[in-house]
């Protein structure tokens, strides 16, 4: 009978470090990582709408926006016709590129924004960031889609169209997805509210979500983001905001054609 209990107790032993070593082989470690501290803007400086929104693009004037992890903006960004374009095929260096961002923390709030794309193009807006050194901009913020759902490939990839326009991406699908063709201009708003997070596109809420909830680490968990798949883009995103649950806004370089205009955000309390 002790013989018998030993061998049980080996065994158990034996299941419980096996078992040790494979959740700390599944909990990869976390590269270190900083986070820059780069030049902000004041937002009270920017006139408001009758909406009380502020207009952070007027269709002129490029104030307030810069390179992520740059003090400048790429010059494949430009204004055209109104609109915020990244011009795929602006002859200028490639470090003219990049993605862009509006260079104030925002916390709670509603963006407000309008789109269009060339044919089979893609992009994304992005809020809540931080600027990490040499890491991309989707690595710490959650990414509204921007996309050509009928010509660009991402639309058939992901998880029930959740790679679509104005899907959470690779989280949550939009639905009902009602993104316009490319060369048309879709509406879209963000509103993020002590953690509450609304994707509306062409006046319909398409997308609802919580985050820093468990709700939030399972989405991430399923997705590209997840800690095995990617272990400091979900240690950022779990915690996304960081301490103040406050970031940068941005528009993605995805080295096609797209158009953004009419961009406010309404500061809520």
């Amino acid at each position: 009978m002790k013989l018998l209990k030993t061998v049980l107790a080996v065994s158990v032993m034996a299941f419980s470090a096996h078992l040790n070593t494979a959740v700390a082989q599944a909990k990869k470690e976390v590269p270190a990582y900083k986070i820059l501290d780069l030049p902000r803007v004041d937002i009270k400086k920017f006139k408001k709408n009758k909406a009380g929104a502020y207009v952070i693009f007027d269709g002129t004037s490029m104030e307030g926006w810069r390179g992520y992890d740059k003090t400048v903006v790429p010059k494949k960004w430009v204004i055209n016709e109104g609109a915020i374009k990244f011009d795929s095929g602006a002859n200028v260096g490639k470090d003219e590129g990049g993605d862009l961002i509006f260079a104030h923390d925002f916390k709670n709030f509603e963006l407000e924004l309008e789109w269009k794309v060339a044919k089979g193009a893609n992009s994304g807006i992005f809020f809540l960031a931080k600027e990490v050194e040499g890491q991309p901009i989707y690595i710490s913020s959650p990414e509204c889609q921007v996309l050509d759902n009928e010509n660009h490939p991402d639309a058939k990839m992901g998880v029930d169209g959740n790679r679509k326009s104005t899907s959470l991406y690779d989280m949550i699908p939009a639905k009902p997805q009602n993104g316009k063709p490319y060369g048309e201009w879709n509406k879209v708003k963000i509103r993020v509210n002590n953690g509450k997070v609304e994707h509306f596109q062409n006046g319909v809420k398409v997308v609802e979500y919580t985050l820093w909830d468990k709700s939030w680490v399972d989405l991430l968990q399923k997705s590209k983001f997840s800690q095995e798949k990617w272990p400091l883009a979900f240690e950022l995103l779990s915690h996304v905001g960081g301490e103040s649950k406050s970031g940068l806004i941005g528009l993605q370089d995805h080295g096609n054609d797209v158009w953004f205009k009419n961009i406010t955000v309404k500061v809520l309390k």
